[in-house]
């Protein structure tokens, strides 16, 4: 009998961390996917896991920070990244700082800063950041933030959900 490894959809949170002067917190990864980008804090949920409490341990965990988490903001998929070809839905939240040490950890992300929100456009973020951000900030001029339907990349969900 010949078993096969079934590919799974790995469930990832995002913290959107946005601070009285409308700064959000950006993390400079070191790992893959999206190595040396600007990206928010966040990861995978753990089998078991509830999604809240997965939120806050990984802003904890990557940048030593405690939030308030204030609704879902919306839904990113990620198709065929990297050399396994991996699949994520990942769940962006706005989030307001409970603390403001901020201690990146180096193992995922090495530098951790508030980003002036007029900075945003022009740094180099993932596609599905530059997607949420957008919608945070709609007045900045962002470009285009999503590809075609189309893509083989990346392709938004575009379901506005509200609340947490």
């Amino acid at each position: 009998m010949e078993f096969r490894k079934q590919q799974q959809i790995k469930t990832c949170v995002v913290a959107c961390i946005i601070n009285d002067a409308d700064q959000v917190l950006l993390t400079r990864r070191c790992i893959e996917p999206f190595c040396s980008q600007w990206v928010m804090p966040g990861g995978k949920i753990d089998h078991g896991e509830a999604i809240l409490v997965a939120l806050h341990r990984e802003v904890r965990e990557e940048v030593g920070l405690e939030v308030h988490v204030e609704q879902l903001i919306d839904v990113y998929e990620h198709l065929a990244i990297g050399s396994g070809q991996d699949h994520y839905v990942i769940l962006y939240y706005r989030c307001s700082p409970a603390s403001f040490d901020l201690t990146p950890n180096g193992s995922e992300c090495t530098e951790a800063i508030w980003a002036d929100r007029d900075q945003l456009p022009g740094m180099p973020l993932p596609p599905g950041c530059r997607h949420i951000l957008a919608q945070v900030f709609p007045e900045l001029p962002w470009g285009v933030t999503a590809p075609p339907e189309d893509a083989a990349g990346e392709l938004p969900d575009q379901l506005q959900l509200q609340g947490a």
